[in-house]
């Protein structure tokens, strides 16, 4: 008998094999129906990491009772055992391909204790950490670099980490984001950021080239209990838990993307590792270039980000100003209009003040009825935020069915293909329709076929 997920074998008294090590896989997809669907990407998003069972069917309306039987009728667990599987997965993993001691494991793993990472273990795995740490076999290594935790992140179907990083360098903030295209192959190409924790230094590197083409997270900081939480944000910066394979299917066969994405099957929607900081960035692109945007948000970071030492040979010497302080912060000698600056300091201050959170799993979801998440509602009650802002926004926050239907470049786009005039908003919102769920991969399709068509070569 085959189960759609390792926490369904494990329910029916399953262990994971030794030797193909299924944890090491990318998260599969549930088989069932769309609310069970929604679902596991929630939990195994984090949703269960601070809220309940009942917070998780509420979101997505139905009691729960009735999600506890939808789960276990189509995939042989409840929400929460697939959440205690997930996080016990991810130990695992690191005590394959990790050097950290069992202690650090558990709280980078979310475990409140030792003694949760043991019992957890031996449910999952029927052995202790301490023997499963003996029996790995060799982990991977990110070529070119040294230090620090490796984590691979595997993915499925093509991923074109080159293109991706073109597209992030020509957006990246001096200072805090390097893209170090020197590696050997090409698509060794290196994202990093810089961040502070604790008042300590902190990096992240993101490359490609690890076992069966995965992606390879490297994380250097004074400590890891925050480690999900950024295994997360490199998921979501590299959209390698995206639902790639049925977008392509879907999008494959459209009589306007067709083409377009049976050509380029690897153009995945490009996150980000912050939130907030995308928020910024993309008030600061309202109606300008992405060149101008970048240097309004790099001289916006070199007047009030947070300095940061011992990185300086890779370009890197700055964090994102924290919410708190770009909320009070003087941003007249910026470059910005006072409305624009406006914005900023309104995002700010709710993202700091807790009244708006740009990463609760809950609020990221579809509302009851498919329509747009709570959290993009939410952004656009800040003055200055717009439909457009918010659909970019939820692209770069990894949202799956985003699709800015005003913006100018999109309509172009379809005119061009279709071989007509520019589609109106109306017009476009009602074709996007027929690319539901995975209209930001439809968009980030139409953007790279308009720029490589307008500036061939």
């Amino acid at each position: 008998m085959e189960y759609p997920l390792a926490a369904a074998a494990e329910a029916a008294g399953y262990r994971a094999c030794h030797r193909c090590r299924p944890y090491q896989s990318p998260d599969a997809g549930a088989i069932g129906p769309e609310i069970v669907c929604r679902g596991v990407r929630m939990v195994t998003a984090g949703a269960l990491d601070e809220h309940t069972e009942a917070d998780l069917a509420a979101t997505l309306g139905v009691s729960a009772r009735h999600l506890r039987r939808v789960f276990t009728e189509h995939l042989g667990v409840t929400p929460d055992r697939l959440a205690r599987s997930h996080r016990a997965h991810f130990a695992r993993r690191l005590l394959d391909d990790s050097d950290l001691p069992v202690r650090d494991v558990a709280f980078a793993a979310g475990f409140g204790s030792v003694r949760q990472l043991q019992r957890a273990m031996v449910t999952t795995f029927g052995e202790p950490p301490s023997v499963l740490r003996e029996r790995r076999p060799g982990g991977d290594a990110a070529p070119g670099t040294t230090g620090g935790l490796t984590v691979p992140l595997p993915h499925d179907g093509p991923l074109d980490w080159p293109w991706m990083c073109r597209w992030l360098a020509t957006r990246a903030i001096t200072g805090v984001e390097t893209v170090d295209f020197d590696g050997d192959p090409p698509n060794r190409a290196t994202l990093r950021r810089s961040f502070e924790v604790d008042g300590e230094a902190a990096l992240v590197e993101l490359t490609a080239g690890g076992h069966d083409g995965r992606l390879l997270l490297r994380v250097h900081m004074p400590r890891w209990d925050d480690l999900t939480h950024l295994v997360r944000s490199a998921r979501r910066v590299g959209a390698t838990g995206s639902d790639a394979a049925d977008a392509l299917e879907h999008l494959g066969a459209d009589p306007i993307l067709g083409e377009l994405v049976r050509g380029r099957p690897g153009l995945r929607p490009p996150g980000c590792w912050d939130p907030f900081a995308a928020v910024v960035q993309a008030v600061l692109a309202q109606q300008v270039s992405t060149r101008a945007a970048r240097t309004l948000v790099t001289r916006l970071v070199r007047a009030h980000g947070t300095p940061v030492a011992g990185l300086e040979e890779l370009g890197l010497h700055l964090a994102f100003p924290d919410p708190e302080l770009l909320a009070e912060a003087d941003l007249s000698g910026v470059g910005l209009t006072r409305r624009r600056a406006a914005t900023v300091r309104s995002v700010a201050l709710a993202v700091g003040s807790g009244e708006l959170d740009l990463e609760d799993p809950l609020l990221l979801a579809p509302n009851r009825a498919g329509g747009e998440p709570e959290v993009l509602r939410a952004l656009q009650r800040v003055p200055g935020i717009g439909p457009w802002t918010a659909s970019y926004v939820g692209i770069r926050m990894g949202l799956p069915d985003e699709f800015p239907v005003a913006d100018l470049a999109l309509r172009d786009a379809v005119g061009l293909l279709t071989s007509g005039p520019r589609p109106s908003t109306r017009e476009l919102a009602a074709l996007s329709e027929a690319w539901r769920p995975h209209r930001s991969f439809a968009a980030v399709h139409l953007w790279t076929w308009l720029r490589e068509f307008r500036s061939p070569g």
